[in-house]
């Protein structure tokens, strides 16, 4: 009888130890802040975000949960209260959003730039520096091309290129939208031999080229510059610009700039911080 009741008191001490633990755990877990950032593909899809977030953790222990789509909608989800932080690149409509009230004030963070993609072969023959020029040349010889088509700060890159042809200039008949993020227009564009605008970064950590290539880089157009935003408390109670506010500031200060300007491929240097310019 008394080897039962000891065994039953020391199982009991070793569930109150689990349980203990358990709750202290769950404890830690339900401490730990944790805000929304809408933010690209191509940060995402670049490597970028498993590279800095976890360093932002250690330095301020909040956690990022990233929703990773196209500018456009990443821009979306902070005007209907759906993200804390956006970090995106399509300034236009980043200054928009400011001025309309959904986000507080607009920082920029970095940069790197598009550059155009297409088979080594080029049939289209439009390797280069000149953006436009090489645009002109997909539409005359109705080459394939790959286009976002999903409001992405590319996609609105590229629309841009083809409206400084001409209003209604025409984009020749292998012009194809996929709506889909960078690495699958990359996906498309290497496996039917197609052109397409891409992020330096989503190219360089790309590892399906096929016998794709960099066929036009250098123009000043192609600069691609990214910006931070924390999302209007103002207007959404819920959002979290307390943690949002500590990642924008970290992110811009020269500890988060080393990060940024660390992350390499191959020797690379993905993107060039620019924040305190």
């Amino acid at each position: 009888m008394k080897h039962h009741t000891a065994h039953r008191a020391a199982l009991s001490r070793r569930l109150t130890l689990v349980v203990l633990a358990c709750s202290a755990s769950w404890g830690a877990l339900a401490q730990t802040p944790t805000i929304v950032m809408a933010s690209t593909t191509s940060t995402e899809q670049s490597g970028l975000f498993p590279y800095l977030l976890p360093e932002f953790k250690k330095a301020s222990g909040v956690e990022v949960k990233v929703v990773a789509v196209g500018t456009g909608q990443a821009i979306d989800m902070g005007r209907r209260g759906d993200a804390d932080v956006l970090f995106v690149h399509d300034q236009v409509a980043e200054e928009k959003v400011v001025a309309e009230g959904f986000a507080i004030k607009r920082y920029p963070v970095m940069y790197n730039d598009f550059v155009l993609i297409g088979p080594v072969a080029d049939p289209a023959k439009l390797k280069g520096n000149n953006i436009a020029e090489a645009l002109k040349k997909v539409a005359s010889s109705n080459a394939g091309f790959i286009s976002r088509g999903d409001k992405s700060g590319t996609h609105a890159a590229e629309l841009r290129f083809w409206k400084a042809l001409g209003e209604g200039a025409s984009k020749g008949s292998g012009y194809k939208e996929c709506g889909c993020g960078m690495g699958p227009a990359l996906n498309m564009a290497a496996s039917t031999g197609a052109y397409v605008l891409a992020d330096r970064g989503t190219w360089l950590s790309f590892k399906n080229r096929a016998d794709l290539a960099v066929l036009v880089e250098g123009d000043k157009a192609l600069f691609n510059q990214y910006g931070v935003m924390v999302v209007n408390p103002a207007k959404f109670a819920h959002v979290k610009a307390v943690d949002a506010q500590k990642f924008v500031d970290w992110v811009i200060s020269p500890a988060g700039q080393d990060v940024i300007a660390s992350y390499k491929i191959d020797g690379q240097q993905l993107f060039f911080p620019n924040a305190t310019r």
